[in-house]
């Protein structure tokens, strides 16, 4: 499993509504995509959930790089690209998957953490222990999934759930809305651990 997010940052003034039609004509672009295990049409308003932004954030699992890779550089990127100039694309190694209980539901909500691994921490440690706490929250209910995420780069981890309703608030957390799910490969991905 990969996971690929960009951030969008829009002018505070900007009509929300604008990525709400993008989305709504565009988003079941996504649906039956090869290789592409979830995508989350994200979206953060400023002054709602403790947002200072409007943003767009699409956040991607991928089933395989080459899925991936064939996104990025095939027309829907470039149509983005195109629409919005080139942002940076966040990527991650997965280290492990959950479905909750209502994996069955459309999601409307996501949560993300981020959190540095220190330089003194054993990153096989934190690791372990991440994931133990992963497994024990997949059983809330409201959850459609929760992912935990790596960057070896700058040692960050990142948990990214989906919710049916709202994102229950939690430190250290950035909540958002989610305007489509595309997950034509959603049952490819594999539950617990990936190594």
């Amino acid at each position: 499993m990969h996971a690929m997010n960009y951030r969008i940052t829009l002018p505070a003034d900007y009509d929300m509504e604008i990525i709400r039609r993008r989305v709504a004509a565009k988003g079941h672009l996504l649906d039956d995509f090869p290789g592409l295990g979830l995508k989350a049409y994200l979206t953060r308003e400023r002054g709602v959930d403790g947002s200072p932004v409007n943003e767009y954030a699409p956040f991607y699992l991928w089933n395989s790089a080459a899925s991936m890779n064939s996104f990025l550089w095939g027309p829907g990127f470039r149509g983005l690209v195109a629409d919005f100039g080139r942002p940076a694309v966040q990527h991650w190694t997965g280290l492990g998957f959950f479905r909750g209980p209502s994996s069955g539901v459309a999601p409307r909500a996501a949560a993300r953490r981020s959190e540095p691994v220190a330089p003194d921490e054993d990153p096989a440690a934190v690791i372990s222990c991440a994931l133990g706490d992963l497994a024990d929250g997949a059983g809330r209910p409201g959850l459609h999934s929760a992912a935990l995420l790596v960057d070896p780069r700058h040692w960050e981890l990142v948990r990214f759930t989906l919710w049916q309703d709202a994102a229950p608030e939690a430190a250290g957390e950035e909540r958002f809305e989610v305007l489509h799910l595309s997950e034509p490969g959603l049952g490819d991905i594999r539950t617990g651990r990936h190594w």
